[in-house]
């Protein structure tokens, strides 16, 4: 039954709202964008909620109003307006005290610190934004603005080769471009476990614990390296202790969430998981062509449309391998005196990229045609039933797995169509090869038939 909106508070909406929303949310995401709001205000019709930050905000803005509605609307008996309030976390209200006892020097040292060299690079500026990391690059930039307000520990997993470096380097750039006294300590996991294990073996642990303790920011990359160091593990777990009730911004990077980081201890995963942890996925196709031409532009070269799509078609693994593909792109330009055009990038890439088995798309579409017993034309035309639209986007999906052709290339032989619908064809057929049986065995068949 709907509350009476008139006598009932602001703080009891919210907690039934709550209530709401996590039964339609995942745990990860009630725990990310609604756990910290907090109810002000309800004049009858607004609810006033606090958020930390403009980001978040804008977040909930942009992709939650409708569900706060639904949820709130069923507590009231109607869809209230509502008002965000930007209102950062009171430091006072954080009630973990430091395992150890230490406390954080008042003086600590005004110069930044690193056990790795910052690559020029790595900024704000030179990193591409796309789909897969917006929200990872976004919560950064947060961290920038309000250390330890925005967003604490900030926690980016994803797999190799995806820009979680860039961005820890890039917040590093930042920070020290605002603030030349910030205090920071930026280093590998692998080299936070050497430090501790080399400052047992000389009986140091004082001083190490003094210096990574008395930092204002500490970013350390590749914190999975943690796994299987039970020791290691228990330090870091005081120093993170430490440094988060001292209100000192922590960010880490690993290739794994962090429940999934082998033999990690709990208290770990519930400290990691306190702050805000997003995922990096794989540049889509648009992002990996802006990825190749920022490449080539900080190497003082550009890369054409049709040779940016070329790369970006045949490299979707990860960032590393199309910064390598620019280069040696470049190189082959340079020591042939070459310009660079689609026919340069086909010689370079020749052996790399093109698939072992080579099928044209005539021979494509007879395979998939003599299976369904379809006729060429109905592949080819704009008809949409669920009986052609089928055998069409496994066309695509074949030719993308078992020809050299591009996604504009492949479009064309079946009625002209552009290369995002070649994508979403690819995408559909290899979601439903992993998730149905039937579409599984049916590829199979196809590529057996292929083959023979």
């Amino acid at each position: 039954m709907p509350l009476p909106s008139s006598s009932v508070s602001a703080q009891e909406i919210w907690a039934q709202t709550q209530h709401e929303l996590r039964g339609a949310l995942s745990s990860q995401q009630f725990d990310t964008w609604f756990r910290k709001v907090e109810a002000l205000a309800f004049d009858g019709s607004t609810l006033e909620l606090a958020v930390p930050n403009a980001f978040f905000r804008d977040w909930l803005r942009e992709h939650y109003v409708e569900l706060l509605g639904e949820s709130c609307g069923r507590i009231l008996g109607f869809v209230p307006e509502f008002c965000f309030t930007v209102r950062p976390m009171d430091a006072a209200n954080r009630t973990e005290t430091p395992s150890s006892g230490e406390q954080p020097s008042p003086m600590a040292p005004s110069r930044p610190v690193s056990e790795l060299t910052l690559n020029r690079q790595y900024t704000f500026e030179n990193f591409v934004v796309g789909p897969g990391n917006r929200l990872s690059h976004a919560a950064s930039l947060a961290v920038v603005e309000a250390p330890a307000r925005a967003y604490n520990p900030l926690f980016l997993h994803g797999s190799v080769g995806l820009g979680k470096t860039h961005l820890l380097q890039a917040v590093c750039h930042e920070v020290l471009r605002r603030e030349r006294t910030f205090h920071i300590l930026y280093l590998s996991c692998e080299t936070f476990v050497n430090q501790f294990v080399a400052a047992i073996e000389r009986g140091e642990l004082e001083s190490f614990r003094f210096r990574y303790r008395h930092v204002d920011m500490l970013l350390i990359d590749d914190i999975h390296f943690l796994a299987n160091k039970e020791r290691t593990q228990e330090e870091f777990f005081h120093t993170f202790n430490t440094l988060y009730n001292a209100h000192k911004q922590i960010v880490l990077s690993s290739d794994s969430p962090p429940k999934e980081i082998p033999t990690l201890k709990e208290r770990l995963v519930s400290r990691f998981k306190c702050g805000f942890v997003t995922q990096i996925d794989p540049p889509c196709l648009e992002t990996r062509v802006a990825i190749i031409k920022k490449k080539a532009r900080l190497a003082s070269s550009e890369v054409p449309d049709d040779v940016a799509l070329f790369l970006a078609e045949r490299i979707d693994t990860n960032i590393r391998e199309l910064e390598g593909a620019v280069t040696k792109l470049l190189a082959h330009a340079s020591l042939a005196s070459r310009r660079v055009d689609l026919a340069l990038a086909r010689e370079a890439f020749r052996d790399l990229l093109v698939p072992a088995t080579i099928h044209s798309i005539d021979q494509i579409i007879a395979v998939v045609t003599t299976y369904f017993n379809l006729k060429k034309g109905d592949l080819q035309s704009k008809r949409r039933v669920k009986s052609i639209v089928l055998p069409r986007q496994l066309c695509m999906y074949l030719a993308r797995k078992h020809s050299p052709y591009s996604l504009e290339e492949i479009g064309g032989f079946f009625g002209g169509r552009d290369h995002t619908t070649v994508l979403y064809a690819e995408d559909k057929i290899q979601h439903l090869v992993e998730t149905n049986p039937e579409t599984r065995a049916t590829v199979d068949q196809l590529s057996k038939k292929l083959v023979s």
